[in-house]
């Protein structure tokens, strides 16, 4: 007998969708009680029966309702997950990095009859939250996705088949919103429908369905397992992907024949060389495949029409990268997004900072397109699509961190004027060129494959970036202009006269404005200002393509970015990162001064908001770099800057090693799971597999069997007009229509996910608190609250020899009474506060603040010396302390190197030492010394006379060195000479030299 072949009786789940809006609530709940009064005595299965009854009456499952207090459930009276989850001690963020699941507990059937006056509630309806959590289940045949809000009060249930065929993807999903005593009554009903198969089981709690695969039999589900908090923006919380599992959508007897397939085992173990749980995004509320003046605009238009935004409208993007797993989840499940979340690869970072008593979160999102993505020497150029390798999209927001939400008072939806945000946009050479890095060298020839006098990649690329930034492109070069060896300078040859093509058809105002510079030659020399040509490069771009501002267009204006930076070199990842860090500082200048906390754009280089926007940006480039060239950055913003100490020099080529290497043997791998994940790749039938491609150009690239019958793009009006319009935000926030009425919960539920109600916090695990510890980017100085602190008047770091004695702050590390105590003309106090006399920061891990250590207190008996005097007590040695002193003194040696006065006095004398010989060398013989003569004579002539050697060390000697006229020819009388011993050796098949024992 089928074990699941009851479920629909039982669990209230049909196979199929049934309409209940004409279904009436009240009788329903009707008819569940009196079946319940008829049957209290039937034992065991009266909750099936009552389950079986309410689903015969309602036609789809049990009624919601919630209990009172005095009549909930054993399942009530638990604690609330996301407050259990909470109180971990363990736990670093406001929430646990692993879900909690599901608490299962089993209801009296005698307390179902008290379940009056329930209501059913439907999804999208009025008051039905997102889900946050989810918890898997599974019998034999089926699995049970059940999702609960962040309340822990409402839930929904998702059947997924494990029996269905290969190839297809049979889901069931309820609209029905069930309560936490429903809830357990279904899962309960499950369990003893399928107790002859072993019941219902949890699988895994997740935070959501990334989406499912399929390789060459039955699909796999794809969920999150582990995350962390990284940011937060308009009370919506980013999450970082921590851990992730891969469910197979089948049986264990069918999944035991799967295991025996070598190309499916093959097929998950080249997608597990994709670590999803490093530099993955996702936000269950934002939308961070977009960019904040993007969605801002489409909310308000959405509103504007009377409607709300769909979220299969913007889910879809060349920034989603589970977009291929999603696409059977929308085939399968209506509200796709209910469960499903879109994830972005790239970088996000966050931090506060405190600019005059202002509290501003400054917000660095690196989205990278899963458009011919791959490995840094495999992906290069453009395809024959307009989509350029290593495609990435920057965007600094900076808010004041005044009020939570996106929307302002009145309530102005989605109007507050304290958010900014600029947008840069890095990517290669939109041309048709590559590298074969087959050989051992690690600067390849670089190849143009085809010259085309059209430029259609070319046009195909900027006319998308039209598209989704409208114009101008401002266009910043940094590739080489003179080499030794051409390579670099060819693309720039190229690459001008694409943009002066391309120009020639664009109308006046709309124009490709271009810049080309050799950064790499301009670094080397010694007179010219890198940091300077790129500030004045930065504050035209800035002043030509604006910067995104919020408002209501009444009150507040709303800026609107226009146009965008794109800024590329060879590798797009150095240089680049550089010069978009000089961008994003200039944009950083105005959006400050939009915000009303800046009297100009002008920052200070050496102020504290600078540095830690510098570290930002760095942290962003090295996290490009080792998705795309596989090491961190080579050549930081020290190096442009010319501050990089001599240290960096080892790190940059252990940095070029790791590139080298990784391109040289990881790459391909890599290569092979991109395309799988990404959809690049599908197993086909009689179709070579992935791992038998001599290349992936055809994964990347139009099918050429359909150049003949695709239309021709027209080489001049290669861009859409539409795509050249202004953008312009929509008036004000409130909505119209039938929304008019709705409440702010309606369209954007932040409260519940920001403030938690009914929930216990603890400040040190929220993220709001979190980010003003500044673990990441120490300040030289902080203010009294912890947080960055901005000085436009002074520079950050004193000059050397010039830190005054009151800018010094006071050891952590106090010792009382012990003898490791460290002494202030040995270890600065600056250096153990974290900022030495040369102006360096310390590491993250030197800021730590210490513990004041007390010393244990010790009895000592009381001795009297000869002398009636007592010896004073000693106290107990504290080994962390002294280690703890050791390493700050280490550290403080290290930033301060110190010599002796013996020491200088030597090294001088020994500096100065060609300076005292004489220039004209005369034959008198020198003075004598009267030590070395004491020493030449301290040994009297009785003891040289007993120095006398043995007859036999005597004949010994005369043997080796009288030599015959034939030295080279061996007789028998020379055989048993010492000399010969390893020559006797050899002939007795012994080797010439010593065998030392191996390990």
């Amino acid at each position: 007998m089928d074990n699941d072949s009851n479920i629909d009786e039982e669990g209230g789940m049909p196979h199929e969708p049934v309409n209940t809006s004409s279904d009436t609530p009240g009788r329903h709940v009707s008819a569940a009680q009196s079946s319940l009064e008829n049957k209290e005595s039937q034992g065991p299965n009266t909750e099936q029966e009552i389950v079986r009854q309410a689903k015969t009456n309602a036609g789809s499952s049990l009624a919601a309702s919630t209990l009172p207090s005095s009549q909930t459930s054993h399942a009530s009276s638990v604690p609330p997950a996301h407050v259990s989850g909470l109180l971990e001690p363990d736990s670093e963020d406001e929430e646990p990095a692993t879900p909690a699941g599901f608490e299962r507990s089993t209801s009296p059937a005698s307390a179902l009859h008290r379940n009056k006056c329930a209501e059913y509630k439907k999804v999208g309806e009025e008051g039905v939250c997102k889900m946050h959590r989810f918890s898997l289940y599974e019998t034999y045949n089926w699995f049970y996705l059940v999702g609960g809000d962040i309340l822990d009060r409402k839930f929904r249930i998702l059947k997924i088949d494990r029996t269905a065929d290969p190839g297809d993807l049979i889901v069931v999903e309820d609209d029905i919103v069930y309560t936490k005593k429903e809830t357990n009554q279904i899962l309960n009903a499950v369990d003893d429908g399928n107790k002859a198969s072993g019941g219902l089981k949890h699988k895994c709690s997740t935070w959501g369905v990334l989406g499912f695969i399929r390789f060459t039999a039955a699909y796999y589900m794809l969920v999150i397992t582990k995350r962390t908090q990284i940011a937060m923006l308009g009370g919506h919380y980013v999450y970082q992907i921590d851990g992730t599992e891969l469910i197979p959508l089948t049986t264990s007897s069918s999944r035991s024949k799967a295991e025996r397939v070598p190309e499916e085992a093959r097929f998950v173990s080249t997608l597990s060389n994709l670590d999803l749980s490093r530099s993955f995004y996702f936000s269950p509320t934002y939308d961070i495949t977009r960019s904040l003046q993007l969605n801002m605009i489409q909310e308000r238009e959405a509103l504007s029409q009377g409607t709300l935004r769909k979220s299969q409208d913007y889910h879809e993007g060349m920034f989603v990268w589970n977009q291929h797993l999603l696409g059977p989840a929308s085939t399968a499940i209506r509200n796709t997004y209910d469960w499903c979340v879109p994830i972005i690869h790239g970088f996000v970072d966050q931090t506060n900072i405190s600019i005059h008593a202002r509290i501003v979160a400054v917000t660095v999102i690196a989205r990278r397109s899963r458009l011919f993505a791959g490995a840094r020497f495999l992906k290069r150029g453009a395809n024959d699509l307009g989509y350029v390798a290593n495609d990435v999209e920057t965007e600094q927001i900076v808010s004041e961190v005044l009020t939570t939400s996106f929307h302002a008072p009145g309530p102005q939806l989605y109007a507050n004027p304290n958010f900014t945000s600029y947008v840069q946009h890095r990517g290669s050479i939109p041309l048709h060129w590559t590298q074969d890095n087959s050989g051992v060298t690690p600067k390849p020839d670089i190849e143009l494959n085809l010259v085309d006098p059209f430029f259609s990649a070319a046009a195909l690329h900027f006319d998308n970036l039209f598209e989704r930034y409208g114009a101008p492109v401002y266009v910043l070069n940094l590739v080489k202009a003179r080499e030794r060896i051409p390579r670099e300078s060819i693309l720039l040859q190229e690459y001008t006269n694409a943009i002066t093509y391309l120009n020639q058809f664009l109308p006046e105002g709309k124009k490709i404005l271009y810049k080309a510079w050799d950064m790499s030659r301009a670094s080397k020399s010694r007179d010219q200002d890198v940091i300077g040509t790129l500030e004045a490069s930065a504050r035209d771009i800035v002043s030509r393509t604006g910067f995104f501002r919020n408002g209501d267009c009444v009150y507040w204006e709303s800026l609107i970015q226009n146009g965008v930076a794109r800024t590329n070199c060879i590798d797009c990842l150095d240089r680049t990162n550089a010069a978009q860090f000089i961008i994003g500082k200039c944009a950083l200048g105005h959006q400050l001064r939009a915000l009303g906390i800046m009297p100009n754009e002008t920052i200070d280089f050496e102020s504290d908001v600078v540095t830690v926007l510098s570290h930002m940006y760095h942290a962003h480039g090295d996290m490009i770099a080792i998705q795309y060239g596989g090491s961190q950055l080579v050549n930081t913003m020290a190096t442009y800057r010319k501050i990089n100490q001599w240290t960096s020099q080892s790190r940059d080529m252990v940095e070029s090693f790791k590139r080298y290497y990784n391109n040289s043997f990881l790459d391909r791998q890599r290569q092979e799971a991109y395309n799988l994940f990404l959809g690049n790749y599908t197993f086909a039938q009689g179709q070579p597999m992935l791992w038998d491609l001599t290349t992936d150009y055809y994964l990347h690239h139009a099918d050429p069997r359909a150049w003949s019958v695709r239309k021709r793009k027209n080489y001049i009006k290669w861009f859409n007009p539409r795509h050249l319009e202004e953008r312009t935000m929509p008036h004000n926030g409130f909505p119209k229509g039938t929304l008019a009425d709705k409440p702010l919960h309606f369209f954007d539920d932040y409260w519940l996910e920001y403030y938690r109600p009914m929930g216990v916090s603890a400040f040190p695990k929220m993220l709001s608190y979190k980010v003003n510890s500044l673990r990441k980017y120490p300040p030289p100085k902080e203010s009294q609250d912890g947080l960055l602190e901005l000085n436009e008047s002074q520079p950050k770091f004193a000059s050397k020899g010039k830190q005054q004695d009151g800018d010094r702050s006071k050891t952590d590390l106090s010792l009382v009474d012990s003898p490791l105590q460290p002494q202030p003309d040995l270890i600065p106090k600056d250096s153990l506060s974290g900022a030495n006399s040369t102006g360096n920061p310390l590491s993250d891990w030197l800021r730590q603040p210490i513990k004041q250590l007390q010393p244990e207190p010790c009895t000592t008996k009381d001795v009297t010396t000869p002398g009636n005097a007592q010896k004073p007590e000693k106290p107990l040695k504290d080994k962390s302390a002294a280690t703890q002193w050791t390493l700050n003194q280490f550290v403080a040696n290290s930033l301060n190197p110190t010599v002796v006065e013996s020491e200088a006095d030597e090294y001088l004398r020994y500096v100065n030492h060609p300076s005292n010989l004489p220039l004209v060398v005369s034959s008198e013989d020198p003075p004598h010394n009267s030590d070395f003569l004491a020493y030449v004579q301290s040994n009297s002539p009785d003891a040289v006379a007993q120095m006398l050697s043995a007859e036999d060390d005597v004949a010994d000697f005369e043997e080796f060195v009288n030599v015959g006229d034939d030295p080279l020819t061996v007789t028998d009388m020379d055989t048993p000479k010492k000399r010969y011993k390893a020559y006797r050796q050899w002939l007795k098949g012994r080797s010439l030299f010593k065998q030392q024992r191996a390990d």
